[in-house]
């Protein structure tokens, strides 16, 4: 039963009924902000979880049960505002229909927690046999520089552009990618997942080149990936975060103890960690 009218040409809807255009715009917002308090939540359990920790680069990152739920909150805490156009012309090329948009995101975040695993693993087996080589007082200054300077120098890249081309064009990825069903809503969002890892995977090493525990560094490191992400001039965000990175290159380099925020290990402290 028909229960609203319109009258008239372009119409005025009758009494409790929403035009499609009134509930596309309900659906977005109730998704955004789906995402935003989300991700507000996850950055309150990151918060929580790591208080304390923060020695600085080349802070230890614990048991791997431990650095794994850390690390799947904190991909929720920094990209889940930035997905936020994905997301949305997702759900807008599946017309609502039920779990889709779950499985999306979930694709997305095992993608993200399986890179954090390759990336605890590197982490763990290079200080089995750096024999305490890129320890803050040796190489680890240099190395955390030169994190930071290639994760510069990676801004301007083939690669991070083509990487970032498909971040930033939601209707384009969707419709080359498409596949039907909760499985391939999974895969869409594994391989969604996969571009933001291309795109972001220098600027994920230069948090822990910064302090992997820091949630002050996140937030500079979540700020960037979303400029990136979401400013509408693509050539002025690849600038922003480029230099940036440059700048703190330097800044690690030269003055370490001037860099704000950042904590300086001791000898004590990375002899504790190791």
């Amino acid at each position: 039963m028909q229960i609203g009218i319109s009258i008239g040409r372009g119409g005025v809807a009758g009494a409790g009924t929403a035009s499609p255009a009134q509930l596309l715009l309900r659906w977005r917002v109730t998704i955004v902000g789906a995402l935003v308090g989300l991700a507000a939540l996850a950055w309150w359990s990151t918060g929580v979880r790591m208080a304390g920790m923060d020695a600085g680069p080349g802070t230890d990152p614990g048991a791997l049960g431990f650095f794994i739920a850390t690390w799947v909150v904190m991909m929720a805490a920094m990209m889940f505002p930035s997905i936020a156009p994905m997301t949305l012309m997702y759900a807008r090329l599946d017309r609502g229909r039920r779990g889709g948009m779950v499985f999306f995101v979930a694709g997305y975040l095992l993608l993200w927690g399986a890179a954090g695993l390759l990336g605890y693993a590197a982490i763990k087996l290079g200080r089995q046999l750096d024999g305490g080589l890129f320890a803050w007082d040796h190489s680890g200054r240099w190395v955390a520089a030169g994190v930071l300077a290639a994760g510069a120098i990676y801004e301007l890249t083939p690669a991070k552009y083509a990487c970032l081309g498909r971040c930033r064009s939601p209707l384009g990825f969707l419709v080359a990618e498409w596949r039907h069903g909760l499985a391939g809503a999974l895969r869409m969002g594994a391989l969604h997942g996969a571009w933001c890892l291309g795109c972001c995977w220098l600027l994920m090493a230069g948090l822990f080149a910064l302090g992997a525990m820091s949630v002050p560094w996140m937030v500079v490191i979540a700020v960037l990936i979303a400029l990136e992400k979401l400013l509408p001039w693509r050539v002025v965000a690849t600038a922003v975060v480029a230099g940036t990175l440059a700048l703190l290159a330097i800044g690690v380099a030269a003055v370490p103890a001037h860099v704000p925020g950042l904590t300086v290990p001791s000898s004590q402290t990375m002899e504790m960690m190791r």
